[in-house]
């Protein structure tokens, strides 16, 4: 499965009253993959698709989401891991430690069900 296949199954599974906009950038920095709107609530998403213990962070997006994380800004960084077809769901202030020690890294939720996903997600509004 591609990140452009994984965004496609992340779309579906959206909640209805999401508003979400798909970033292209190919001019790097590091913005995340999708923008979210969800009731009020925004924040960012880093799609990832990883076939072990490695997430393939770059150094560009590692920085802009600690950054972001640092400044209040709420961002995630979703994994699809290939060998069990699982998510694990990251807070985007963790960033570093994910692109050091990938999946291993404290995650926010582990599981297959896109609704208990955006639960956690709904659930740590802060």
């Amino acid at each position: 499965m591609s990140e452009s296949n994984f965004w496609k199954t992340v779309k579906r599974n959206l909640p209805s009253d999401c508003h979400a906009t798909r970033i292209e950038n190919r001019h790097g920095g590091g913005i995340p993959d999708v923008h979210i709107v969800w009731n009020g609530f925004a924040f960012w998403i880093e799609l990832k698709v990883s076939k072990g213990n490695k997430v393939s962070l770059s150094h560009p997006q590692n920085a802009w989401l600690s950054a972001y994380s640092r400044k209040g800004g709420v961002s995630f960084v979703l994994v699809r891991d290939l060998r069990d077809k699982s998510l694990y769901l990251f807070d985007g202030i963790r960033a570093s430690e994910l692109f050091d020690i990938g999946i291993d890294t404290k995650y926010l939720y582990h599981g297959s069900c896109f609704k208990e996903l955006f639960s956690v997600i709904g659930s740590g509004r802060v």
